[in-house]
């Protein structure tokens, strides 16, 4: 299963501890692995028409009684199968005809077929009919009935006040009592056929919601099942299975697919044939999805739902290298202030500096505008910035004007404009992004396009000058959401170019060339517009 390389790799250095998998930086030794598996799926024809749609392959470099060769995974299957020649096998094959997973899938297939039968079919749909028909003649006969009572009523009412005998006045009251009556009895009647149509439909959905119910049940049991096959090696030899492994997450329970991601796989066949990892990458393949950023050929770091539980598992007793994401060292960098007055504070934040304290680092905007102004009275911060990016952040002395920037910001009054340099040319002049964007959970603390459940998000652009290899943009945001500009300048169905440097959508650099250049805002005590930049 070990692949020799075909390329010379005399002069690549040999790590002296494993790079950690949650890095986007792939060791020398696995981008040339990586290209030679390149080769490898382009030879593939009948892969391609699936591989379009994407798919995450890894490579993991290994030493073998003293000879160092490769390894390939891909995550999930390709084309039905998880057996190719050059690849390692699944921790577990779930696509084994024989196996319980084919068998047990195949009974809630089945119940998937019933469920869409019944609601599909002529006699559910009919009896519904038949239920919203009846129950909306009824409800417009119950209303004709009302008007007359209260017509009548009304008629009586006008006998009473031109006067009448004792005699009238006693057959008013029996005619009102039996008005009422008869419209109970109407009512009645009515409300008893709906509720023998209402039975019939309740009797197809209550059959429905029980097929439902057990479908729940068995998938939820055929999920434990298969979670306890997956028994994850580390390089001691101790096999520990996903339920134990996620136990102590915060999701607590394994996500569907965890295992099956190429980095898992390669770790498994190592550990079980006594092999030493050396170092490991995974690359896509293909299309980017439409909710997430991939491009094609571009290495990525191991997803962090799935796989963070199981390698924190997997690599213990390994040489780990740590890995903290951090583009540009600030090296005792001064916060400059850009403008001040006596109610508030503009100053413009470093790259790499955090605009308010984290759990790994003290460092940031606030903990150093604390010990400038000891004695402001406000929460000081009115927005953030991200670590990386850098620019513009204005901070609020008192609280009543803290209170009414945020309100600003809230209202959407405040107007930025950031520059950036997008890793490509761009041919387009500017336009409009509008994606709703809402958080990947599978891998924090990346954002995703989500069309459904997302939020609001819009960012007007400008092509400010092209370069050799680069573009200059000036971006807009009309709303301010966590990664928006870097979602929108990366994803394919925005303008379909990375932020340079921009490690989570693109690719990294020495930082991220992200720069928040202008601010402009209401000043609440000097009643005036005020533009910084």
């Amino acid at each position: 299963m070990v692949n020799l390389f075909t390329t010379d790799i005399r002069n690549v250095k040999i790590p002296d501890r494993f790079p950690s998998p949650f890095s986007s930086e792939p060791h020398p030794l696995c981008v040339v692995a990586a290209e030679e598996l390149k080769v490898l799926i382009s030879n593939h024809a009948e892969w391609q028409e699936e591989l379009e749609g994407g798919k995450m392959f890894g490579v993991l470099v290994v030493e073998v009684d003293g000879i160092i060769g490769y390894m390939a995974a891909f995550s999930g299957n390709i084309a039905g199968s998880n057996f190719y020649p050059g690849f390692v096998p699944p921790v577990y094959d779930l696509l084994n005809p024989k196996g319980f997973f084919k068998i047990e899938e195949q009974e809630i297939t089945d119940i998937n077929r019933s469920v869409s039968e019944i609601e599909s079919g002529k006699e559910f749909a009919d009896a519904v009919s038949e239920y919203e028909k009846i129950k909306k003649e009824a409800a417009a006969v119950i209303l004709q009935s009302k008007e007359a009572l209260q017509r009548r009523k009304k008629e009586r009412d006008a006998v009473r006040k031109n006067g009448c005998s004792t005699e009238v006045e006693v057959e008013l009251i029996k005619e009102s009592q039996f008005d009422k009556a008869e419209h109970k009895r109407l009512e009645k009647r009515l409300q008893e056929a709906v509720s023998e149509k209402k039975v019939i439909v309740d009797k197809y959905a209550n059959y429905i919601s029980d097929l439902k119910e057990q479908r729940k049940k068995l998938s939820a049991a055929l999920q434990m099942k298969i979670f306890n096959q997956f028994k994850m090696l580390n390089i001691c030899g101790v096999a520990v299975g996903l339920p134990a492994i996620f136990a102590s997450t915060p999701q607590r329970v394994a996500p569907a697919g965890a295992g099956e991601c190429a980095g898992p796989k390669l770790l498994q066949y190592a550990f079980a044939n006594g092999m030493k990892p050396l170092c490991m990458a995974e690359f896509w393949w293909g299309n980017s999805p439409k909710t997430e950023i991939r491009h094609h050929g571009s290495f990525y770091p191991a997803c962090k739902g799935k796989c963070e539980p199981i390698m924190a598992h997997m690599l213990q007793g390994l040489k780990v290298d740590d890995y903290h994401r951090n583009h540009h060292k600030l090296n005792g960098e001064r916060l400059e202030i850009v403008f001040e007055d006596e109610w508030l504070v503009v100053v413009n934040k470093p790259a790499g500096m955090l605009s308010v304290p984290g759990r790994e680092a003290s460092d940031s905007v606030l903990q150093r505008l604390q010990e400038l102004y000891p004695d402001a009275t406000g929460p000081l911060l009115v927005h953030r910035l991200d670590m990386e990016t850098s620019g513009l952040l204005v901070a609020a002395k008192t609280a009543e004007v803290h209170r009414n920037l945020q309100a600003q910001f809230a209202r959407r009054t405040v107007n930025k404009r950031y520059i950036a340099i997008l890793d490509g040319v761009v041919e387009q002049e500017g336009g409009v992004v509008q994606l709703p964007l809402s958080p990947d959970y599978m891998n924090r603390p990346m954002q995703m396009f989500d069309e459904e459940n997302g939020k609001d998000a819009v960012t007007l652009w400008e092509v400010l000058e092209r370069r050799e290899s680069t573009t200059l943009v000036a971006f807009t945001p009309v709303t301010g959401r966590t990664h928006q500009l870097r979602v929108h300048a990366a994803h394919y169905q925005g303008i379909g170019c990375p932020i340079q440097g921009d490690e989570l959508y693109g690719r990294k650099s020495d930082r991220l060339y992200l720069h928040a250049e202008k601010i402009e805002f209401f000043h609440p005590m000097l009643r005036k517009r005020v533009e910084v930049e």
